[in-house]
């Protein structure tokens, strides 16, 4: 998922703070995020940048920040920012502001303030406030840490006042946190202090490039906070190549200045090569270079190596006595660390830092603390690998590899599987039969996942056999009916026996009732044009038939779903497709999407949106009910979106 692309408004106006004080000239900046968990990360990017771009402006009191004052600015802002999306959902709007007090002792102060569209959803927990809050504001109440993380305890400890205002169709948090090494008086523009605000501006830019490097930042507020960044930045990657990407890019400069990742083959053998899979040095020419060296032989650490840092040989080698050295290579110290993952060894990486003899211990330590968060993501995004991989394998062999097609109609489908990596429960299928008829299914097994794939599995080719013995729609659902519940009771015993076997304890295996939702139909041309359709309904959402004047109507009568009942009669109902004519056929998928409590079908949503396709070729409505479908909600499907389209010629 792509980063949020931040707008940053920054304005120079007097003013008076939220908490009451006077003050003179002020600095603000202001960004709007979406309220979707990528809006945190964003919120301590527009903080970063924004300070840099403060202290770059030689603003005075910017000569006060100091990396302690960045990183709770950019703590706090975490939490309200995830506090609102978590609590309320809505648009974000983020003001940082810096304030210079006036009087016999000046002073100046970061102010952030996070505001959402919510107001009647206050921020739970205790009451009472915290500490600093100021009496005119309204009480903010302290999340439970477990429930929702560090939430305002943390704010309360860090900021020197904060509260929360309320307004009409607004709730704003805000906290203030001072500015402590700033007398009030502009320091001269001296070498000094302008390589202090050149370095607080690399230092906070978020992707500075710098060659002066502060191990101090990494205390005990520094190294949480990055920490805390890169967990945040890692965390929910499908991908391992671009969780390698993000590790690389967090760990240069601000740690190293280069560094490897190589990852093991997913499930190599012990001669299986490990892949490199990202090269970075925060010197653009040294990176090819370095790749090169890199690549003539993979980093393989000792067996009995744990997750702590090896010291291995900086991997360039000394150029000839009569060459001049190459881009890259410089001598240094160089540290490897084994990528673990749920005991398995997933890969190794390599930083290295230029010129110096050996990495600090704390930096060294910290990025222990950072590799096994990257084992974390690297094993997380292997098993959603794994997990796609076989969905769409299973989903491959549930569905047909082509469709029939029907003499005299022109058939359209639409299937669309959630974006969740499990295998869905909707299929489809038109084939032929004896006696020139043709059928078709729509179908929707109850979850999703394996059991719903054995359902799926098994229901297509007993229909594809049952109507090919010549039995009628109604027969064919009543004998589907009867086999989906000996199934289940065959399943249901063999769960009995592993009981017993078990010693009488209840065993639960996730396993589901076997409930089928389904459209069948069957089509035989007509002499003088068009199809007689003859289809049931089984639980499933009806078809539509639309006729060239633009009516819609129902084709089928509703019934009991396909594994719930034993004793039922499937009946069908008998029309004639005639040549302009359209029969829609959908799943659950279409007709209960939601945009809110509001669904698609809705005051009968989908007829009207069919209606509106009168006169078009069947692809053309298929598209047109597809592209309805996902404009009626911002947020993409959250259920698979299959739906067919006969149209007589």
């Amino acid at each position: 998922m792509a980063p949020i692309p931040l707008q940053r408004d920054t304005v120079q106006r007097p003013g008076t703070t939220r908490a009451g004080y006077a003050h003179g000239p002020r600095l603000a900046s202001r960004t709007s995020l979406p309220g979707i968990p990528l809006a945190p990360s964003a919120a301590r990017r527009f903080v970063r940048a924004a300070l840099a771009e403060w202290t770059g402006l030689g603003v005075p009191a910017a000569v006060g920040f100091s990396d302690r004052l960045a990183d709770d600015a950019v703590t706090v802002t975490n939490e309200l920012v995830t506090n609102a999306v978590v609590h309320a959902g809505t648009t974000v709007d983020l003001v940082l502001r810096l304030e210079e007090e006036g009087g016999d002792e000046p002073s100046a102060a970061l102010v952030l303030e996070v505001t959402d569209h919510h107001p009647a959803r206050p921020v739970s927990g205790d009451e009472s406030g915290g500490p600093g809050r100021t009496e005119t504001e309204e009480p903010a109440g302290l999340p439970d840490p477990a429930e929702y993380g560090r939430g305002l305890q943390l704010v309360a400890t860090l900021a020197e006042s904060w509260g929360i205002t309320y307004r009409t169709g607004l709730k704003t948090v805000w906290a203030r946190l001072p500015v402590d090494d700033w007398s009030g008086t502009p320091a001269p523009p001296d070498q000094d202090s302008v390589r202090r605000g050149l370095r607080a501006a690399e230092i906070l830019a978020p992707a500075a490039r710098r060659t002066e490097r502060d191990d101090a930042v990494w205390d005990s507020r520094g190294a949480p906070a990055f920490l805390a960044e890169a967990s945040d930045l890692l965390a929910g990657q499908l991908d391992e190549d671009l969780v390698a990407a993000i590790a690389g890019q967090l760990l240069v400069p601000r740690l190293a200045d280069w560094c490897a990742i190589w990852l093991e083959a997913e499930g190599g053998g012990p001669g299986a090569e490990p892949r490199l899979a990202r090269v970075w040095h925060s010197d653009e020419t040294g990176t090819e270079p370095l790749r090169t060296a890199l690549e003539r032989e993979p980093l393989r650490l000792p067996a009995g190596v744990g997750s702590g840092p090896v010291s291995v040989p900086v991997p360039w080698p000394a150029p000839p006595a009569d060459e001049a050295p190459q881009p890259g290579a410089r001598d240094g110290a160089a540290l490897a660390f084994r990528i673990t993952g749920g005991g398995r060894a997933l890969g190794t990486v390599l930083v290295g830092r230029e010129g110096v003899a050996q990495v600090p211990d704390a930096v060294a330590s910290l990025i222990e603390d950072f590799v096994r968060r990257l084992g974390l993501a690297v094993g997380a995004a292997r098993a959603y690998t794994r997990q796609a991989t076989i969905s769409r394998i299973l989903q491959r062999g549930l569905l047909p590899s082509k469709v029939a097609e029907i003499p005299g109609v022109t058939s359209a489908l639409v299937y669309e599987p959630s974006d969740d990596g499990v295998v869905g429960g909707d299929f489809y299928d038109i084939f032929p039969c004896p006696g020139d008829r043709w059928c078709f299914v729509l179908g929707d097994v109850q979850g999703s996942g394996p059991e719903a794939a054995v359902v799926t599995g098994l229901a297509r080719p007993w229909l594809r056999l049952l109507s090919r013995e010549g039995f009628g729609v109604g027969e064919v659902l009543d004998r589907l009916n009867r086999l989906l519940l000996d199934d289940a009771m065959e399943a249901a015993e063999a769960a009995a026996l592993m009981v017993a076997a078990a010693g009488g304890q209840q065993l639960h295996d996730g396993s589901q009732s076997r409930f089928l939702s389904l459209l069948y139909g069957e089509v035989v041309p007509l002499p003088a044009g068009g199809v007689r359709c003859t289809v049931a309904s089984a639980g499933h959402p009806l078809p539509l038939l639309l006729r060239p004047d633009g009516s819609v109507r129902p084709a089928a009568e509703p019934q009991v779903l396909l594994g719930v009942v034993e004793d039922v009669a499937y009946e069908s109902q008998v029309f004639d497709l005639a040549p302009g004519d359209t029969l829609l056929c959908v799943t659950d998928g279409v007709t209960e999407r939601r945009s809110g409590p509001l669904m698609f079908d809705d005051g009968d949503g989908l007829a009207r949106v069919l209606a509106g396709c009168a006169g078009l070729p069947a692809d053309a409505t298929a598209e047109r009910i597809r592209r309805a479908v996902h404009e009626f909600a911002e947020q993409p499907p959250d259920d698979d979106v299959a739906l067919l389209v006969l149209h007589a010629d």
